[in-house]
């Protein structure tokens, strides 16, 4: 299916709606994409969910960043065990998509994004974070999901330029 510049960019845009109604930055931008390779709204989100806060709150590599992953391993992902070649392929995109991730953004991790320090970072808690305007205000969630969306929607322009 041929996408036209305005739902790629409509799909970054969904892709904020989604954070900003409340769900996490890997489920705001899998969601996003998803239907494109026959996974529905609600099963997105569901496999998503766990990545939010940096995997499990834990503050890992953001959750933005993961749905950027999920979503190269819909898109271009080895399906039969031995392909190594389509395995190395898929590995390749996902190095560069992210590549350009942490240069648009300056990391990977979610500690490192929200600019917390050591103790912070090995304390975080499971509970999820009220979101409230003060949250919104003081994160940089927002950004990050429409950067992840924009590079995968990038990623896809491209692709179709070479079809």
């Amino acid at each position: 299916m041929k996408m036209t510049e305005k739902d790629l960019d409509d799909r970054v845009v969904r892709a904020v709606e989604n954070f900003m109604a409340g769900y996490g930055c890997c489920q705001s931008v899998v969601a996003a994409f998803a239907d494109l390779y026959g996974m529905d709204d609600i099963m997105a989100k569901r496999i998503a969910a766990g990545f939010g806060g940096g995997v499990g709150r834990m503050r890992m590599m953001c959750g933005a960043v993961s749905g950027i992953v999920m979503l190269v391993g819909l898109d271009c992902g080895q399906i039969e065990g031995a392909d190594r070649e389509g395995k190395s392929a898929c590995y390749k995109v996902v190095q560069e998509l992210l590549a350009r991730s942490q240069a648009d953004n300056g990391s990977l991790i979610c500690a490192e994004i929200l600019g917390l320090k050591g103790h912070e970072k090995a304390q975080s808690s499971y509970v999820a974070s009220a979101r409230t305007a003060e949250y919104y205000k003081t994160r940089p969630c927002a950004a990050k999901v429409e950067s992840a969306a924009r590079i995968f929607a990038d990623y896809l322009r491209e692709k179709q330029k070479s079809f």
